[in-house]
Parts: structure tokens; C-alpha cells; sequence
């Protein structure tokens, strides 16, 4: 089944001239999805469908015949990760065995705000077991409840995760967009492996209320897309304050509900970027394709300092795991009290023995030690928790990237997305040799980042970052917009066997 990867405002000029209706797009989506998703090349990214897609895109269409278009997303289907509750047919499980049968009693804030908007919620996608965060040597794509999601480039190499099934849902033209979430790279990563644009917002920008949690110091929701314009509306589109949510607070005045006013084709121009060359890593192959996105910036009018490197940026691994150990313990206790009586878990001690009872199911890869070593973990009151956190903040902010970013006077920073895509090992797990890093900084301190296609290695798409201080979504946005419209890189996946080896 193939369709044009439309973007929102196509498919909204469709819809508006009578071309299309949203029941007709949702049913061009839904057969895509059986036909690349469930067979063809089972690429496996979406867990679940909403059986209620039709009937909502129906209403939508009434709504537009009655002469009311909500926005920019009306009648637009979106992707969501299977951590975020929806109040619907649709199961909430973070993949997860444990969490089977499990149906939100209310939708997540961004979910009522996609409502809102006009957006229809087309299904979920599979993601790497509670994002990622269960074992040391676990398999990015993989979950008990929906099996191994693979990178519609090469099927052979991984989609990485937590958000992999909403990566490679959106480069493989299953829905216009989609929503993932990151702690440390979970936004970042997927994005720029499957070749689409991800934004991880500043900590406070969107809601985490009703999102199966990590950790509240470093947990964000974001939009995933194919283009920066469709990614920036469907930023702006989930903003609001959560009274529920404390961290919303901050962005009062600092948010934008219309993150398209930041798209200028000439948004380099004169910007001062750092270039984070102690975490642009040693792969000669992604390192040209960086220089060649350097040398496109200084041709549209960029300034970039080279280097700029950030301080600290590989001080933190420690104490970063050990708050997201105390925090996930506290967080996702708290969000399982609050399921109903009949749920098969309700704390974190509960998971980890309904994964033993079930361990060949829920473990045939890999364990669950990042699980039990928060079990662990004490109260949050407790001083190692608290002098870590502080520990964190202050290398990742005032001495990291606040003091590059001052001492330079820089607009922005950035850095290759990572490596290219690697080999799924179902036996080993994921590798650890990417020395490029590129997330870690930015999600330990709450601030905006951005991924954008910059390239191919063997076929394999390689993004560059663009990140900042906090609130600087409009800015990162621009550039990023700019870098784009000047490049076009991304091309659609090819479903391929494996990657092309050959020169």
C-alpha cells in the first residue's frame, strides 16, 4: 500500500478543497499499516490500532462541513508511544506483560490537548520495555507485549529506543507524526535513526501527567516527524498548563502555541553556533557528514565556532543513573497505586516479581537490573539522592552548557545525533561503542534539543543536533528549519534487507 508522505498542511489542503476526507486518510493509514507494518516488511512499530479512528474522523468531518476547523490538526492521525494513557479501546502498557489489560481511566494532558487540536489518535506504537529502563543489556525495540520493532532503512539494524516504534512509524509513512518521550536519548536517538525530525523540549514545556514515568527530573514528551514545520505544529498543539503537572508552571509566558512562527528560511543567518566537538565522537563516516552540515551552515550565513566544546559533558554518568534509580523507584511506585484494584501490578516490587514469574516471556533477552537496583533506592528526603540531583544540574547547567554557551556568546550548540543505525543482537543487546554523545547534557538538564537528517553512512540515515539553554525551542526550531529547507536530505526508507555495503 503506498501513499505520498504527506505533510499536515497538504493533507489539510486536501481535506479543505474535498479531495479527502479524515475517514478516508485514517482509512489509507490503517491499510498502510496492515500491509507495511503487520506484513511486507513487518516492521512491527505500532502495538496497537484505535479501533475508534473511523468514528472520530467521521465527527471530524461533520465539524468541517459545519464550517468548524479546530486548527492545523484537525482530522490529522497521529502515533502515540504505548506509555501515554489514553481513555479509550487502547491499552496503556509501556510494552510491558505486567501491564496487559491495563485501560486509562482519563487521557494524559498532551492526549486531551491532540483532541483538542482536532487530532485523531490512530494507534500506539511498541516501544523498547518501560522505556528502556528494566535491563542492563536490553534490546532497543523490544517489549514482552509487542515483540522486536526493526529500522524500516535496513531491517536488519535496530530503530533504536525507547520511542522506536514511533520513529520508524513515522519514516515508514504510517501516520503524519507521532508522539515519543525521553529521559536521556529516547527522542533523540529514534528520530535520527529512522531518518525524521524529533524534539525534545525543555523540561515543563509539555505535560508528563498520565505518562508512564522514569524519572520527573528529566522525563519529556515530543513530537517526532517527517519536517521541521510538522514537528514544530505538533509542539505547539500539546503546550499548556497542567496544574497536575508543577513543571508546566515555568513555561508560562515562555511557551509558544504556534511554534510555525519560528520556521525562516534565512534563520542562520548571522547565528552564532558552537560547534561541541569533545562530543562529536571518532566515526570518520558520521564526522564527514558533519563537516559537510558545518560547511551548509557557514553558507547560510552562520557564524560557527569551532570548537566549542561543552565542559563536564562526561562527568555525570554516575550520579545521573543513580537519580534516575531513586526517581523511577518514587515515580512509577506512584503511577501504579493509582491503577484500579483488578490491575496485576501496583508498585514497583510487583514488577519485578510478576517478571520472574513470567521471566520467559517478559526475559528471554535480558533481566531486569536497572529495576531491582531502584528497588533498592531509599526515599527522595534521602542526602545521596539530593546531592546527586544537585550534582547534575550544576554539570550539565551553570557548568556545562550555560558556561559554553556565555563564554562564546552562542546562539546555540551543535553536535552529530549519534551513529548510524546498528545490528539488532538478540543474543548480546545492544552495543556500547558510539563514543559520540550527544543527548546526556541536554536531558539531564531539562533543556531543549533537536534532531534534524543530515545524511547517510551506507544507506543508514545520521541526523546533527541542534540544543540550547532552556525555552529556546523557537530558536532550535529556526536553525534546524533553515539547515533543512537548505539540504532536503531525508529520503523515504527503502525497506531493505540489510544496509548497501558497497561504496
Amino acid at each position: 500500500m503506498i501513499i505520498p508522505e504527506w505533510t499536515i498542511a497538504e493533507l489539510q489542503a486536501k481535506m479543505e478543497s474535498g479531495e479527502l476526507t479524515a475517514r478516508q486518510v485514517v482509512e489509507l493509514y490503517l491499510r498502510r499499516i496492515e500491509a507495511v507494518d503487520k506484513a511486507g516488511p513487518f516492521l512491527n512499530s505500532i502495538i496497537e490500532v484505535n479501533r475508534e479512528a473511523l468514528e472520530i474522523a467521521e465527527k471530524l468531518d461533520a465539524e468541517r462541513r459545519a464550517g468548524k476547523v479546530r486548527g492545523a490538526l484537525h482530522g490529522i492521525p497521529i502515533l502515540l508511544k504505548d506509555n501515554i494513557d489514553t481513555a479509550d479501546q487502547m491499552q496503556t502498557t509501556a510494552g510491558s506483560l505486567a501491564l496487559e489489560g491495563h485501560y486509562a481511566a482519563r487521557d494524559a494532558f498532551i492526549v486531551r490537548q491532540l483532541r483538542k487540536a482536532g487530532a485523531v489518535i490512530l494507534g500506539k506504537t511498541n516501544l523498547s520495555e518501560w522505556a528502556n529502563f528494566r535491563g542492563k543489556r536490553s534490546v532497543s525495540g523490544w517489549s514482552s507485549r509487542g515483540g522486536l520493532t526493526r529500522n524500516p532503512y535496513a531491517l536488519d539494524r535496530s530503530a533504536c529506543g525507547s520511542s522506536s516504534g514511533s520513529g520508524a512509524a513515522v519514516a515508514a509513512n504510517l501516520a503524519v507524526a507521532a508522539v515519543g518521550t525521553e529521559t536521556d536519548g529516547s527522542i533523540i536517538c529514534p528520530s535520527h535513526t529512522n531518518g525524521i525530525v524529533g524534539i525534545k523540549p525543555t523540561l515543563g514545556l509539555l505535560s508528563r501527567n498520565g505518562i508512564i514515568p522514569i524519572a520527573h527530573s528529566q522525563d519529556t514528551p515530543g513530537p517526532m516527524a517527517r519536517t521541521v514545520r510538522d514537528a514544530a505544529i505538533l509542539l505547539g498543539a500539546m503546550t499548556g498548563i497542567d496544574l497536575e503537572d508543577p513543571a508546566t508552571r515555568l513555561s508560562r509566558k515562555r511557551s509558544l502555541s504556534n511554534y510555525v512562527r519560528a520556521l525562516d528560511y534565512d534563520g542562520l543567518k548571522g547565528a552564532r553556533i558552537g560547534v561541541a566537538r569533545n562530543m562529536a565522537g571518532s566515526n570518520p563516516k558520521v564526522l564527514k557528514v558533519f563537516e559537510n552540515a558545518l560547511v551548509v551552515m557557514r553558507q547560510l550565513g552562520a557564524v560557527v565556532i569551532d570548537p566549542a566544546d561543552v565542559p563536564n559533558f562526561d562527568k555525570f554518568g554516575a550520579s545521573e543513573l543513580e537519580v534516575l534509580y531513586y526517581e523511577f523507584k518514587a515515580d512509577l511506585n506512584r503511577y501504579l497505586r493509582s491503577l484500579p484494584e483488578e490491575a496485576r501490578v501496583h508498585s514497583l516490587e510487583d514488577v519485578l516479581r510478576f517478571n520472574e514469574e513470567h521471566a520467559s516471556q517478559v526475559m528471554p533477552y535480558f533481566g531486569q537490573e536497572h529495576m531491582i537496583a531502584a528497588q533498592a533506592k531509599g526515599s527522595l528526603r534521602e542526602k545521596r539522592y539530593k546531592d546527586a540531583l544537585a550534582k547534575n544540574l550544576r554539570l550539565t547547567r551553570k557548568d556545562g552548557i550555560d558556561r559554553v554557551m556565555r563564554q562564546h556568546k552562542l546562539d546555540a550548540l551543535v553536535v552529530p545525533s549519534g551513529g548510524p543505525a546498528w545490528m539488532i543482537d538478540l543474543v548480546n543487546g545492544d552495543p556500547h561503542s558510539d563514543d559520540i554523545e550527544s543527548t546526556s547534557p541536554a536531558a539531564v538538564a531539562g533543556y531543549p534539543h533537536i534532531t534534524v537528517p543530515a545524511g547517510y553512512v551506507f544507506g543508514l540515515p545520521v541526523g546533527i543536533s541542534f540544543f540550547g539553554k532552556a525555552w529556546q525551542e523557537a530558536d532550535l526550531i529556526r536553525y534546524a528549519y533553515a539547515f533543512e529547507q537548505a539540504t532536503q536530505y531525508r529520503r523515504a526508507p527503502a525497506f531493505l534487507p540489510s544496509a548497501r555495503l558497497n561504496p
